[in-house]
């Protein structure tokens, strides 16, 4: 029997020396990213590395993040019940915390249920595996969240993405693929840009070409619509327009973790088949039952979304004035377009430098050449706190810098 011959062994490429490269090369692009670390917050207010700021970067849209009411709902629940739900909810990790919350999100939406999920980003990887199965088609916005186009990878789906808010090229996309099950997602309001999506136009579309429309409503909630219902609402849709709405906890409600809501049939399909509800550890009870008291604020404290949208008025009438390369928003979320990502993040340290926090967005979360300064407003702003960050870009003269 003749021996095998010995093959000298090819050195194999190393994965942790390739994302070492990766990540100079991005420092080297000045486009790495930083911790920051928050070591008190006081209303509109925090501390970092011994500085006192005030913070124009946070999604607390309402100020609810710090309400005593919610501080002490969560304390009184987890003397109640503990820290930790203590498994799966489909195992034993399911408490009436939970089941109470989700009547009251299902009951604020409209929608006729509401499945909990520990992050946003669960929530849609979830939804679309559930529902989507390989090569079927998936329509979105191009400016769509990241967990959005991650689901329709995840899901294996035909990923078909229409220029920003063009609802005609959505329907171009839909009918390329005319014999397929579709979905079509959109974010209500968008993350980077703060505009809000053209959703009538897609749920006539959607009707007409037979898809099915998901909301991703994660800085609408609680901002947009009677009673902080969401940007859904406010475009006067229903479950029927719109069977699938996904929001989260953490933004304008002030707390973490997300949900989806809609009929009764979504619902019992969801808790069956999406993988990251099945497959994780529930939410701690007592921060459900903060959400709770959140929802119950958020929907009867009309004066939060109308301080807010004073605020916003305020800020984008002085911008204009200054002629501050402001992007068209309506919503807490207000970007400055500057362009270079350097540029940004000199802008963003020269703010902090005058005691005011706002982050410079750089590629790749946004487009290359359309670094920004992402300023978000929120109720605990007072006028006060509104002049001083438009006095501080005043003097950083940005209406003179190239966009």
């Amino acid at each position: 029997m003749v021996a095998a011959k010995a093959v000298a062994a090819v050195p194999r490429p190393d994965l942790l020396e390739r994302l070492a490269v990766q990540t100079a090369e991005r420092a080297q692009a000045q486009l790495q990213r930083h911790l920051r670390t928050i070591t008190h917050a006081e209303g509109p207010w925090v501390e970092s590395n011994g500085q006192r700021l005030l913070a124009f970067c946070s999604n607390d849209y309402l100020g609810l993040a710090q309400h005593p009411q919610l501080i002490a709902a969560l304390k009184h629940a987890a003397d109640a019940h503990g820290v930790g739900s203590g498994s799966a909810h489909l195992i034993c990790g399911h408490h009436r915390e939970h089941a109470v919350l989700e009547e009251a999100l299902a009951e604020w939406t409209g929608r006729e249920r509401a499945l909990l999920f520990s992050t946003g980003y669960m929530a849609n990887l979830g939804v679309m595996q559930a529902l989507l199965q390989r090569d079927e088609l998936c329509v979105q916005d191009k400016l769509n969240h990241a967990c959005l186009l991650d689901g329709a990878q995840l899901a294996g789906a035909t990923l078909k993405r229409y220029p920003h808010a063009d609802a005609d090229a959505a329907r171009r996309q839909l009918r390329s693929h005319a014999e397929s099950r579709a979905l079509l997602a959109t974010d209500g309001v968008f993350s980077m840009d703060g505009d809000i999506a053209p959703l009538r136009e897609l749920a006539e579309l959607c009707a007409d070409e037979g898809a099915t429309l998901m909301v991703d409503d994660a800085h609408g909630l609680g901002v947009l619509g009677s009673e902080g219902a969401g940007s859904i609402t406010e475009a006067g849709l229903s479950e029927r327009d719109v069977p699938i709405l996904m929001a989260t906890l953490g933004k304008a409600l002030g707390c973490s973790g997300a949900f989806v809501a809609g009929s009764a049939a979504l619902i019992d399909g969801l808790t069956q088949f999406a993988r990251t509800y099945i497959y994780t550890t529930a939410m701690p009870p007592a921060l459900a039952a903060a959400a709770r008291c959140a929802v119950a604020l958020a929907r009867r404290e009309n004066w939060r979304r109308e301080k807010l949208a004073h605020a916003i008025q305020r800020f984008r009438h002085g911008a204009t004035q200054l002629g501050l390369p402001l992007m068209p928003s309506r919503t807490a979320i207000q970007p400055l377009l500057l362009g270079d990502a350097q540029h940004a993040l000199e802008v963003s340290r020269g703010l902090e430098t005058q005691g005011l926090l706002a982050i410079a967005i750089r590629p790749p979360t946004v487009p290359q050449g359309q670094a920004r300064l992402r300023i978000t407003l929120s109720a605990l702003h007072e006028e006060e706190h509104v002049d001083r960050l438009l006095q501080a870009l005043a003097s950083l003269q940005l209406a003179q810098a190239p966009v």
